[in-house]
């Protein structure tokens, strides 16, 4: 059975919201925050002043990301001419920048842990990383056996559903009904699943292993920072 997972979308969900990295999220956040408590928006400055930007042209980045949302609207004249958008994010932008995968469950960078089952939940991704020719799905990560590849625990990896990789692929392969997160390097007797840790050796897949199969190969990573 897969572990059971906690609701991960709280935790990512509004990063790529529209499209939005979560930098830009915060900007808007706080906008709209200063605006419930003040009735009306923070100018530029103290935007500028309250994320330590180092210029104004950054703000204003920031600020035509969020009108290009659909989020703001604003009156370049004026000091305080930032608003919230009253219609609210488009909801083309919305549906042409994120799609949702399959959450399937943890793998393991490290040692193989539990098979992959039933999706648990369901996890938002930009477009942008998903081919429609091909099915995907997400996994959480555990262990540390992939760091120095910069994949590192809690990490949400894409991946793209096939059977077979290319040598030096990073794939997601299940061994007697266990999965890992590992570099594949296939032998005339022998599979080697490589780790990206200095510290670690390879898993071998031998005669002796009745049940192994590739599922996918990683195609992208998100990370949280919170």
């Amino acid at each position: 059975m897969v572990k059971k997972l906690f609701d991960l979308r709280k935790n990512y969900a509004n990063i790529f919201i529209m499209g939005l990295t979560k930098k830009q999220m915060e900007v808007y956040r706080f906008i709209s925050q200063y605006t419930d408590e003040h009735g009306i928006a923070p100018t530029q400055r103290e935007i500028k002043e309250h994320f330590g930007l180092k210029s104004f042209g950054s703000v204003q980045r920031y600020l035509n990301y969020l009108m290009d949302a659909n989020l703001l609207e604003r009156d370049l004249n004026a000091r305080r001419g930032i608003a919230l958008c009253s219609e609210g994010p488009s909801k083309s932008t919305q549906n042409e920048s994120v799609c949702e995968l399959p959450l399937l469950g943890l793998v393991a960078a490290g040692n193989p842990i539990e098979a992959l089952e039933n999706p648990d939940d369901h996890f938002p991704v930009p477009v942008q990383m998903i081919k429609s020719s091909h099915q995907h799905f997400a996994l959480r990560v555990q262990g540390d056996s992939m760091i120095e590849d910069g994949i590192l625990e809690d990490d949400i990896v894409i991946v793209r559903q096939t059977a077979k990789a290319e040598v030096g692929q990073t794939i997601v392969a299940v061994i007697d009904g266990d999965a890992t997160l590992k570099k594949y390097f296939p032998f005339k007797d022998k599979i080697e699943l490589r780790p990206a840790n200095s510290r670690l050796g390879p898993i071998t897949v031998g005669e002796d292993v009745a049940d192994f199969k590739i599922v996918g190969k990683m195609v992208g990573l998100i990370r949280s920072y919170e």
